[in-house]
């Protein structure tokens, strides 16, 4: 599968030993009340990191308000601005 890897040496450099787990909180009324909780992925097919969301929270008396779908849209956004190949998430039942 060769012919499918796009990676070199700076590329996997970068993306190996230079990013860190991050959070970014969503505010409301200056209230702190969700988070996501992310951290970069890599494919070595795409020779590039992913962001992977850990974990995405807003409290139980402010869902409804598109907070969720808030941080979601800022974790593209960061994801886009980065040049990563993917954004995943996965839900528990």
């Amino acid at each position: 599968m060769l012919d499918e890897v796009v990676a070199d040496k700076k590329t996997l450099e970068e993306w190996i030993f230079d990013k860190k787990t991050e959070v970014i909180f969503a505010l409301y009324d200056n209230k702190e009340v969700g988070f996501a909780l992310f951290f970069h992925n890599f494919s070595t097919f795409l020779g590039r990191s992913g962001i992977y969301l850990e974990d995405l929270f807003v409290k139980e008396e402010y869902r409804g308000l598109g907070i969720g779908k808030a941080l979601i849209g800022h974790l593209v956004s960061i994801s886009l601005e980065r040049g990563c190949g993917r954004l995943e998430w996965w839900c528990l039942d």
